[in-house]
């Protein structure tokens, strides 16, 4: 593959997945909008929650595919970011603290009994694309983490602007996110870039990043009609 064809391939990878990512979803603009009420924000929390607990299980399902010891000391970290470490608290920790802080029962959500059977479905249907699917196509698929840095910065600047009753402790995910976010869409990019290079696994890793966006896509939409069922 050409340096031209790289190119080219990372453009359309780009292009694809900012078209379509749920920033642009309904939901979100009224969550940056600050349209949200407590009651939604909270139901977001609580079944986003759900999604934070498969990427753990994602990123091992990932890691069992690699036979390059490089590739695991690398990708390894995820799940060290999620889980956390000893004296290091993880991702699913600083989650819980953001369900804390928008009042929601920590026992209730980390054991996920409210979760709605859509986002369940959209969250255990990212685990089995994983599992089944090649492993540079399994890494193409977690490239919605080049625009998550850009989406934590706005919601930042949004929930600290519209909903000042949440405990700012509560936002160190989003914070913690910016950062790692970056490192893993680099990582991610530079695998992808080097081990498609074919036409035809260019053409399954943007199928596979697109099939990233729209169970995202689902989860929200699932959030959503909730919330507009509950209104009427």
């Amino acid at each position: 593959m050409s340096e031209g064809d790289g190119s080219a391939f990372l453009d359309r990878l780009r292009d694809e997945g900012a078209r379509r990512y749920h920033d642009e979803h309904p939901f979100h603009r009224r969550m940056h909008d600050g349209a949200l009420s407590r009651a939604e924000l909270q139901r977001w929390v609580q079944n986003r929650y759900y999604y934070q607990t498969r990427i753990p299980i994602k990123d091992a399902l990932i890691l069992a595919k690699s036979d390059d010891v490089g590739f695991r000391r690398m990708w390894i970290q995820r799940i060290h970011d999620h889980d956390g470490a000893v004296g290091d608290e993880g991702g699913l920790a600083r989650w819980q603290r953001l369900g804390d802080a928008v009042g929601l029962d920590r026992a209730e959500l980390v054991a996920c009994t409210r979760v709605l059977p859509g986002v369940r479905f959209a969250c255990d249907a990212y685990v089995h694309f994983v599992r089944d699917a090649s492993l540079v196509e399994a890494v193409a698929s977690s490239l919605t983490e080049c625009f998550a840095p850009d989406l934590m910065v706005k919601r930042i600047a949004a929930w600290e602007t519209h909903y000042p009753w949440v405990e700012p402790a509560g936002l160190d995910y989003f914070r913690s996110r910016v950062r790692q976010g970056r490192r893993d869409s680099e990582q991610a990019i530079a695998f992808v870039l080097a081990h498609a290079q074919t036409a035809e696994l260019q053409d399954r890793c943007v199928a596979a990043l697109v099939r990233k966006t729209e169970i995202l896509w689902h989860l929200l939409d699932a959030v959503a009609m909730a919330g507009a069922a509950e209104s009427r």
